[in-house]
This record gives structure tokens, C-alpha cells and sequence, in this order.
């Protein structure tokens, strides 16, 4: 891991002034539950200095801990120099008139993060970005509590955990300055982050609202009978779930056309696809069918202990993003390179 963000020395906004796109040493993390401790762990691994305020002592008891611990779990000789680079406190103010950058991870309530931004907009140098992490709120309605720099407020949604997903999806509001998301970019590509530019506010943004979509027909055919919980699961992790993992949906789609591609496909399949999409469902959550999927669960689980679960997956997501990058499929990585029948 490098130290510091490499990238632009800095992004004039509207008003000429330059955000810390380059120049990004000191992160403030606003919230110390899975999401802020998660994502202090990422900049920790990447030679960031992190101060982590929430204001629960509960909270700030292990927060620290818990970020040192994330950070081993991917770079295990990290985890002294994370320690000495981790600071926590109770009130985000102080922090805030010393930062490069602040990722808010607060409760996701609209009333909750406008106080936090109201008080962030008043501490923090008007060049430093405010980023949120709610994973479905209006950036614009974060703005509306800013009196002073509505301009650089944004969202920077994660993929969770943050520590060991790539993805971030980054979303203005009505009043965000464009050159405050190019800066963002910079910043969040600088640590490793595969950016989402996200064009215009929508609930859920762009990744939830992919997620929802397909949640939606799994609880639809669940509450229908048609399939088990237990081979929902089975059936996108052992199936679509594999492929979508390395490309994606639309690539996945153009490679399955053969020489024609996706045109091909659209063109003899598109039509059954339509028909498809006029049948999917629109379940209601009721108690019953919350029931049926808590029951379907607890029965496709057992006796697992979540814990041990939670580690494996998160090893073989690392994994697995090593993987597509040896393999050529990170556009962002150099090459694979060739192996020899020496190397065989």
C-alpha cells in the first residue's frame, strides 16, 4: 500500500478554490460502527492517518480495536503502525478543522446526518470534501442543513465491508460543485476504490436499487412457493451469481452471443426477456412472508457459527479480487503476464 493519495495536486470548485484532491493524508471517519470501522481500516491500509468520532463510548471503546483487527485480517504486519495512525474521539469538530477529508457513517436517518453535516459544514476548511456513506438518502437533502459549502457535499457510497470491496458509488446533489466529484474520484481511486459516477439522486442510488430489484423476484417467488430460500441462495451463487462476480451482467450477456453478441442475443432473446420482465412480481412484505424468510434462513444456516462464516467469505473475497486481477479481468491492473511451460 502507498502513503498518501497520489493524484491531481487539487480541483478548483466554483468559487476557484482547490479541494485536497492530492494531497489527502488525514481522513476523519464519522461513526464507528461496521461501516466507519470498516472503512478506517481501508484508509489505514493505504498509509492514511484516520480519527474516528462517534459520540456512544460503547462505541469508541472498541472502535479502535475492531479497525486494527480488519486491517490484520488483510495485512497482518500492518497492525502496530494502524495502531499508532488511529486515533478516537467524541466530537467530530476538532478533527474536522484538521482534515483532508471526511466519510460520514452515521445512523442512515435523514435528521440524524443533516445535524452531522451542519456541524461538519461549520468546522471543516471549505476545501475539504464531506462524503456520506448512506446508502440510499438524497445527497441534496444532506446540502439543505450546509449554510456554508453545500457545494461539496456528496455521497460516497461503499460496498460492504469497505475494507475489502472495491466499488464506490459516488453521487451529487442539486447544489454539488463538479469539480467536488472530480476531486472525490481522484481521492477514492487514489485508495484502491473502483469508482460508480452516479448520474442524477435516486433512492438507493444505482447498486441498492440492482440489489432491490432482484431481492425483489427472490421474496416474490419465495412468497409464491415456487423455490425454497435455500436454492435462492444456491441458485446465484452457484449460478449467474459466478459469472456476474468476474463481468457483469451486460458483458456476460455479449459474451454468451457468441460472434454476434449482445446484439445477437437482444436480438433473438429480447423479446422473451420483455415478456419476463411484464411477469415479475411485486410482493408485499407481510408478517408471513417475513416469517418464511427468517424460518428459511435459520433452516439453510443450522448450527454455522456466523462468525467462522462471516471470516471464510471475507478470506475468499480477497481472494477472489486477487484472482481477476491475475486473470486479466480488473481493467485497472497491469496485465497478467503469460506463464511458460517452465512454469507449468
Amino acid at each position: 500500500m502507498t502513503t498518501g493519495v497520489a493524484g491531481a495536486t487539487g480541483a478548483a470548485d466554483s468559487a476557484g478554490s482547490a479541494y485536497r484532491a492530492g494531497r489527502v493524508e488525514h481522513v476523519l471517519v464519522v461513526g464507528g460502527g461496521a461501516i466507519g470501522s470498516s472503512w478506517a481500516a481501508h484508509f489505514l491500509l493505504h498509509g492514511l492517518r484516520v480519527t474516528v468520532v462517534d459520540p456512544d463510548p460503547a462505541v469508541r471503546a472498541v472502535v479502535a480495536q475492531r479497525a486494527v483487527a480488519l486491517v490484520g485480517e488483510v495485512e497482518p504486519a500492518r497492525t502496530r503502525t494502524a495502531g499508532t495512525a488511529l486515533a478516537v474521539s467524541q466530537h467530530p469538530e476538532p478533527a474536522a478543522a484538521a482534515t483532508d477529508l471526511v466519510v460520514e457513517c452515521g445512523p442512515e436517518r435523514e435528521d440524524v446526518k443533516q445535524d452531522l453535516f451542519a456541524r461538519l459544514d461549520r468546522a471543516a476548511p471549505p476545501d475539504v470534501l464531506l462524503t456520506s456513506s448512506s446508502s440510499g438518502l438524497l445527497p441534496s437533502a444532506l446540502q439543505a442543513a450546509c449554510g456554508l459549502h453545500p457545494e461539496r457535499v456528496l455521497v460516497a457510497h461503499p460496498f460492504n465491508p469497505p475494507h475489502l470491496l472495491p466499488l464506490v458509488e459516488l453521487v451529487g446533489g442539486a447544489r454539488t460543485a463538479t469539480a467536488a466529484l472530480d476531486a472525490a474520484e481522484t481521492i477514492f481511486t487514489g485508495v484502491g476504490k473502483r469508482v460508480v459516477r452516479v448520474h442524477g439522486e435516486r433512492p438507493g442510488h444505482v447498486v441498492n436499487r440492482l440489489q432491490a430489484a432482484l431481492w425483489r423476484e427472490a421474496y416474490h417467488l419465495v412468497a409464491e412457493g415456487a423455490v425454497s430460500v435455500a436454492d435462492v441462495d444456491t441458485a446465484l451463487a452457484w449460478g449467474p451469481g459466478l459469472r456476474w462476480a468476474l463481468l457483469g451482467p451486460f458483458v456476460t450477456q455479449h459474451l454468451s452471443g457468441g460472434d454476434g453478441g449482445i446484439e445477437h442475443v437482444l436480438a433473438h432473446l429480447g423479446p422473451p426477456m420483455a415478456q419476463w420482465w411484464d411477469d415479475l412480481g411485486t410482493p408485499t412484505l407481510t408478517p408471513e412472508l417475513v416469517r418464511a424468510v427468517v424460518a428459511g434462513v435459520a433452516d439453510a444456516v443450522g448450527d454455522t457459527d456466523l462468525t467462522a462464516l462471516r471470516a471464510r467469505r471475507d478470506a475468499a473475497l480477497q481472494d477472489l479480487v486477487r484472482l481477476k486481477g491475475e486473470a486479466g479481468l480488473d481493467p485497472t491492473a497491469a496485465p497478467p503476464v503469460p506463464d511458460t511451460p517452465a512454469d507449468r
